[in-house]
């Protein structure tokens, strides 16, 4: 990995200010050894065991277009440009768990009905992407509140979607069936009102004191907005190339107290081969003052029949953050090493680079810096209470040495520039029968050059989650 002048003299500027203050957060080695604790060992039983959990999501959102982008929907017939888009959704999760059977093999099962309630099912309202506007990407619905042919809201539909069974020996557990993953490739997203969630076969394990071991395959992705399952495909390639099988696997390992890293390959078959290297280090006391770094590094290289083309791309990010008391400040930066678009799987959250914001910054050849403001209300004596606010610019965007398939539209993008800014609050009820319920308000406006994919759009979101227990 190549990392630009401008990267490596942040690093060595932050390393120089943390070593200025105490160092509270233990670096000792911390040796790997095999776990005395089985957790299949405390197993209760199938039905001992048993719980029924849930959450509700009211989750709405006001999209508007700026710098002539339009969005569409369909009047009398006829395609009818408009500026604004509005979703409202009420998403709700009732999951079962059942216990692990006693033994040296336990088994379980999860279970979970997912239902969405369209509360504004105004088709001007729920207008789609695809009418032509600067600022989406082809084939781009509405991918927020479930429409039928013509632009009409469905007013509510549910689907299964969780529905697995494990197996586990010790500390190691079997799921094969629809389930939740999460690793820096394939991760569950869960940024509408209800998430994605993955069918196929995973392996974790926790054998071991600071080391972990993950495998998974799968073949079909449960969208967010859809009753259906379908193929994996790519973020922002052509969507019509389709991966019928993704295999991952990952290790990660904790040699110090302050310090986590992770390992990760993973094949989406015939698009790409991509692999992933993350670091996070914790120095300090935030008490006082406490640095933490990150660094994500991917590298994704075509695959079998290629179906999105070539592919050749190195992408990282570094950030550093200090932290004191109730107040946070991070600085970010990212980089593309590569013609076409960093690109991940659709219905994922398989993007863990520190940009990654409403926009993902992520443009061949890009690079991107951002500031970011956190402040944290418990240390004023208002627990759950947070406030943060940032702003981000991507510049050097150039698609014109782009010469394959299946992101053909970077071929205009030359020196294209974006910037980015948003301002959010949240709070989590603390106690009470509505303890953990919270309620997430954010305002973002992206502004862009005139070939930049994401566009120039102001949206307000507004989340509240409550979660509930039945048994």
């Amino acid at each position: 990995m190549k990392l630009s002048s401008t990267a490596l003299l942040a690093l060595a500027i932050s390393s120089v200010t943390a070593t200025a203050y105490a160092e509270s957060q233990s670096q000792a080695f911390t040796p790997v050894t095999v776990k005395e604790k089985s957790a299949q060992s405390e197993a209760t039983g199938f039905v001992e065991g048993q719980s029924i959990t849930g959450s509700t999501r009211n989750w709405y959102a006001n999209e508007q277009l700026k710098r002539g982008g339009k969005f569409a929907y369909k009047k009398d017939g006829v395609s009818t440009p408009t500026d604004r888009r509005i979703n409202w959704v009420q998403g709700t999760i009732v999951k079962y768990n059942s216990g692990f059977t006693e033994g040296t093999v336990g088994f379980s099962t999860e279970v979970a009905a997912y239902n969405a309630i369209a509360l504004d099912r105004d088709r001007k309202d729920l207008a789609s992407n695809n009418g032509g506007a600067p600022t989406t990407r082809p084939g781009a619905g509405n991918n927020r509140t479930l429409t039928k042919e013509g632009g009409d809201a469905q007013g509510q539909w549910s689907k299964l979607g969780l529905a697995n069974v494990k197996a586990r020996i010790s500390n190691t557990t079997l799921t094969a069936g629809r389930q939740n993953f999460s690793s820096p490739m394939v991760d569950v997203i869960g940024n509408r009102a209800l998430p994605s969630s993955f069918e196929g076969v995973s392996l974790h394990s926790e054998e071991l004191e600071n080391l972990t071991f993950d495998l998974g395959t799968f073949d079909r992705n449960s969208p967010r907005t859809e009753e259906s399952q379908r193929k994996f495909r790519s973020e922002y390639g052509d969507t019509h190339a389709e991966a019928d099988h993704v295999n991952t696997a990952g290790i990660t390992y904790q040699p110090f107290a302050s310090l986590t890293t992770s390992l990760w390959g993973t094949q989406a078959e015939d698009l790409w081969n991509q692999y992933y290297f993350g670091a996070t280090h914790v120095l300090g006391d935030s008490q006082v003052l406490s640095l933490t770094t990150g660094l994500n590094y991917y590298k994704t290289v075509d695959q079998g029949k290629a179906k999105l083309g070539e592919i050749d791309n190195d992408t990282y990010s570094l950030s550093f953050g200090l932290t004191h008391q109730a107040h946070s400040l991070t600085f970010s930066y990212q980089e593309v090493n590569g013609n076409e678009y960093f690109d991940y799987l659709h219905e994922t959250n398989g993007i863990y680079l520190a940009n990654s914001l409403l926009s993902d910054f992520n443009g061949p050849n890009e690079k991107s810096f951002q500031i970011a403001y956190g402040l944290n209300m418990a240390e004023y004596g208002v627990p759950g209470l947070k406030f943060n606010i940032y702003q981000a610019r991507g510049w050097g965007i150039d698609g014109t040495h782009y010469n394959s398939t299946g992101y053909s539209d970077v071929k205009a993008m030359d020196g294209e520039h974006h910037y980015e800014y948003g301002i959010g609050a949240s709070y989590a009820v603390q106690s009470g029968p509505l303890k953990a319920t919270t309620v997430r308000a954010t305002y973002t406006a992206h502004r862009a050059s005139e070939n930049q994919a994401d566009g120039s759009i102001n949206e307000f979101r507004l989340v509240t989650t409550i979660p509930f227990k039945i048994l």
